[in-house]
């Protein structure tokens, strides 16, 4: 993507301020007996009083008929080409957290989920485990250690973790292990193209001792990973658009994707109302 563009139309003006508002998921199809979406049954009154006096439009955030991920529309929505710019869900993850991602480090997304005797999955989310739990289970996975790279896990939220490798040779082209349903074992590591070997087999290794490590857990007795990516700094907001913006949000992934252009992420509380008093602040100031 050839940002020379954008730059040129790039002006920086003092005291422009614009607010972004993404409402991540609120779309929805025809539920129930009414046959109605959530937003047609939802008293909006507001949001009602909005549109009359706005100008309204439709988007298409990577291209018709395709329904992008979170990551790749706020992407989208940021002003890069999500098809360009595949960023993988370990990167947001890890930046959503605020780790410190290298140039060629390769991150994924651990989900704890639960194993039976035989090794088959039961529940791919562990009962949805609260944090405190999440952080006890990776607190037994921070003992793993594998030839080839530097490891570091650390958890995330509920039962989401993420697991940042870093070392020589390293690919972050691999398939997910998780297969998307109950009733099957873990798909075993694999990768997408050449190269990818050496990864393959540490990520391997990093599972048979991940299930040792988990094996006294009644629930989240196993891990799947999700979101294979290299990590590959974005040229930021800024650069590009000549301004300064700071994103406002609670789920670890969006901060990721906020991070992920250079965007400064502002403290807030845990309720939509929390998120509006930071915003209100952030904006006089």
């Amino acid at each position: 993507m050839d940002f020379s563009f954008y730059q040129k139309l790039a002006v920086e003006k003092k005291g422009n301020k614009i607010v972004l508002l993404v409402l991540d998921g609120l779309g929805g199809l025809p539920y129930g007996e009414m046959g109605q979406t959530e937003l047609e049954v939802a008293q909006t009154p507001e949001l009602d009083a909005l549109a009359r006096r706005s100008s309204l439009g439709l988007l298409d955030p990577v291209a018709p008929g395709i329904t992008p991920g979170s990551g790749p529309g706020h992407l989208a929505l940021f002003g890069y080409d999500p098809v360009e710019f595949q960023v993988g869900r370990g990167v947001l993850a890890a930046l959503g957290i605020g780790f410190s991602l290298e140039p060629k480090d390769v991150a994924c997304r651990i989900n704890f989920c639960t194993l039976d005797e035989k090794g088959v999955i039961t529940d791919r989310r562990a009962g949805r485990i609260s944090t405190d739990e999440c952080r006890r289970r990776v607190e037994k996975l921070k003992n793993i250690r594998v030839d080839g790279a530097e490891l570091f896990i650390e958890p995330v939220m509920d039962y989401r973790a993420v697991l940042v490798l870093r070392g020589e040779g390293l690919s972050g082209d691999l398939e997910d292990t998780d297969p998307q349903i109950t009733g099957v074992p873990p798909l075993p590591p694999r990768g997408r193209s050449e190269g990818t070997e050496k990864t393959v087999q540490i990520i391997q290794s990093f599972l048979d001792q991940a299930r040792k490590a988990l094996q006294d857990e009644e629930k989240g007795n196993g891990i799947l990973l999700r979101g294979f990516d290299t990590f590959h700094p974005l040229p930021s907001l800024g650069e590009i658009y000549k301004f300064k913006a700071a994103a406002i949000a609670v789920y670890p992934m969006y901060k990721g994707a906020a991070r992920l252009v250079g965007m400064e992420v502002l403290e807030t509380g845990p309720e939509i109302e929390d998120e509006i008093q930071t915003l209100a602040k952030a904006f006089e100031e």
